[in-house]
C-alpha cells in the first residue's frame, strides 16, 4: 500500500545502513537488503548513537532501515533524531510495534515507510521501491487512526520536536531525567552558559515558557502515549 509523499531523491537508493540491536535480525534484514537491490554498501548499527555517527561520517548513505526499539531510544526521539541528522535518505521502519497508532505517528516523525519486523521478503521489496520512487509505504491493511481529514494527537508535536538539532535533543532528553543544567553540562562536556542557551532555544522551538512544560511535550511523543492501553 503506498501514497506519495514528500520523499528523497527519486533515484533508487545505493548505500544503505540498517539500525538494530539484536545481532540476528540485523543480519536478516541485511541480507534481505542484499536480495532486494544491487547496494554499493550496506552498514550496521546496534544504537542510535552509532547510527548518528555513521550518517555524519558516510554523507552518501540514502536508505535506512531503523528499529524503534534501541537501547539508546526513549520513544520516537530516535526516528526524529535521525531524520534530522540524514534530512535525504529514505527511513524505513521496520518494528514489530505495527499498529495503526505507531505507524501513523512514525510517518508524522519523519519515516518514508513502516514494515512489519516479521514481514515477508517481498513486502521488503515493494517497500524499498516504493520510496525510492519517492511514494511512503505502510503495510495492507492499515487505516489512519485519525481519518483522511484528522489533525491527530500528536501531529504538531512531532513537528516541533523534529525542528531541533540533535544537541537540542540531547538536552531535552536530560531535562526530562529531572537533571538540571550543571550535571547536562557536565555530562555533554560543555559550558553550562551553552546549556541554557539549547535550553532557551528549545523552549522557544516547542513553543513553552518552562522546562515543565518542555518535559510534558516531550513525553507526548513516548512509546506509552501511542501504543494502545490495552483496553
Amino acid at each position: 500500500m503506498t501514497e506519495r509523499a514528500q520523499a528523497p531523491d527519486p533515484a533508487l537508493p545505493t548505500s544503505a545502513l540498517v539500525v538494530d540491536d539484536h545481532p540476528l535480525f540485523c543480519d536478516a534484514l541485511t541480507l534481505t537488503l542484499q536480495s532486494i537491490a544491487d547496494f554499493e554498501e550496506i552498514r550496521t548499527a546496534g544504537t542510535l548513537e552509532k547510527a548518528l555517527e555513521v550518517v555524519a561520517q558516510d554523507s552518501l548513505i540514502d536508505f535506512i532501515i531503523l528499529d524503534l526499539n534501541l537501547p539508546d531510544v526513549n520513544g520516537l526521539d530516535g526516528l526524529v533524531r535521525l531524520r534530522n541528522a540524514a534530512p535525504r535518505a529514505a527511513i524505513l521502519i521496520a518494528s514489530s510495534m505495527a499498529d495503526n497508532r505507531m505507524i501513523s505517528h512514525a510517518l508524522k516523525a519523519g519515516a518514508n515507510g513502516f514494515v512489519p519486523k516479521h514481514s515477508q521478503r517481498s513486502v521488503f521489496r515493494r517497500a524499498f521501491e516504493a520510496v525510492g520512487q519517492g511514494q511512503k509505504f505502510v503495510p495492507d491493511g492499515y487505516i489512519d487512526p485519525h481519518g483522511a481529514g484528522g489533525q491527530g494527537l500528536q501531529g504538531d508535536v512531532l513537528d516541533r520536536l523534529g525542528s531541533l538539532t540533535n544537541q537540542q535533543a540531547r538536552i531535552l532528553n536530560l531535562i526530562c531525567e529531572g537533571k538540571l543544567n550543571k550535571q547536562i553540562a557536565f555530562d555533554l562536556t560543555i559550558a553550562e552558559t551553552t546549556v541554557k542557551a539549547h535550553v532557551t532555544a528549545i523552549m522557544r522551538k516547542l513553543g513553552v515558557h518552562s522546562r515543565t512544560q518542555a518535559v510534558l511535550i516531550a513525553q507526548e511523543a513516548r512509546f506509552a502515549k501511542v501504543l494502545p492501553s490495552g483496553d
